[in-house]
């Protein structure tokens, strides 16, 4: 089974708190001037990635043990490490690689994320009871989408996004689980409140070199973090009054500032922000990521497990 987003003026600028600067994506972005596209958007087409060894939240206390036991039953202990490290690794050795912070989360100052304690529970005992059901499995472990805005959060690996534009549009392909979101920006509503998507509906718009995307219109199956370096907050699950803010900030001509504002009143207490750089690599080449909804390794595990039920129950041989 296949196992487990933003940008600032320069990684340098990070603080060393992991909290970004007061509006430093607006004030750099008044001292460079992007490139167009022939429709007048600041073009941001290319290759990004975002390499980052940064913890998705910071260093609980001992309260963490409890989330985390569970956790390290099926992958790695994963409590004081980003993304990249968890393999020991952080991606080619070309790549760009952002400046280790507190955390990706930046609202609240503590760098945690305020989830409601039902929520929590509902996602703990999914992960104590993991192999019980494939319902327990996050999208992302089935296959079925990472999640918006959780497909930029950086994982282990995958790290690729490629940003094509057009006429009325804004393109992200993420490398892992090879998904393609369109992002009209042409002024369109959102659809219709009846119809519900895994990863919402976007709508975007340009304002000055930030390019703002309005997510609503989710549906209550998915989880706003799928991937294992999401640490505590992975499997942590989502309502249909999930509202997503997302600022793609161009702060120079290769590095794009992202933050995303989550606001889920079933969910969480109140809203939250992730922040992190995107970096430009014009070398990276995104290879077909073969994930699949109902991907053998799922339907084996849970095979492995009823024989493990059967085996437990069967009485032992007479010597």
């Amino acid at each position: 089974m296949i196992g487990a987003a933003c940008l600032i003026a320069s990684t340098d600028q990070l603080s060393t708190a992991g909290q970004a600067p007061t509006n430093p994506a607006n004030a750099a972005s008044k001292t460079w001037t992007p490139p167009r596209t022939p429709d007048g958007q600041p073009d941001i087409q290319g290759m990004w990635t975002n390499f980052d060894n940064t913890p998705f939240e910071a260093p609980g206390g001992p309260e963490d043990a409890t989330h985390l036991a569970a956790l390290r039953k099926w992958f790695p202990p994963n409590d004081q490490t980003g993304p990249g490290a968890l393999w020991g690794t952080d991606g080619p050795a070309s790549a760009t690689r952002n400046a280790r912070r507190k955390a990706m989360v930046v609202d609240p100052e503590n760098g945690r994320v305020p989830v409601r304690a039902d929520a929590e529970a509902k996602k703990d005992h999914a992960l104590t009871h993991l192999t019980d059901s494939w319902e327990n499995f996050t999208p992302w472990e089935r296959c079925i989408t990472r999640g918006v805005p959780a497909g930029i959060f950086p994982g282990f690996y995958g790290a690729g996004y490629q940003i094509i534009q057009s006429p009325g549009m804004v393109v992200i392909v993420y490398e892992m689980i090879h998904e393609a979101r369109i992002i009209p920006i042409d002024g369109r509503p959102h659809i219709h409140s009846n119809i519900r998507h895994w990863n919402g509906d976007s709508r975007g718009r340009w304002e000055g070199n930030t390019l703002v995307v309005d997510v609503t219109n989710y549906n209550d199956k998915s989880s706003i973090a799928t991937n294992l370096a999401s640490q505590r907050i992975r499997g942590i699950g989502q309502s249909e009054r999930l509202h997503v803010v997302e600022r793609f900030t161009v702060v120079d001509a290769n590095t794009i500032h992202y933050e995303a504002t989550i606001d889920d009143p079933d969910t969480y207490t109140s809203p939250w922000k992730v922040a992190m750089p995107i970096n430009r690599d014009p070398t990276y080449r995104m290879f077909e990521y073969a994930c699949h909804e109902g991907n053998y390794g799922l339907p084996n595990t849970l095979k492995g497990a009823r024989a493990e039920e059967r085996s437990a129950k069967e009485p032992e041989p007479r010597r």
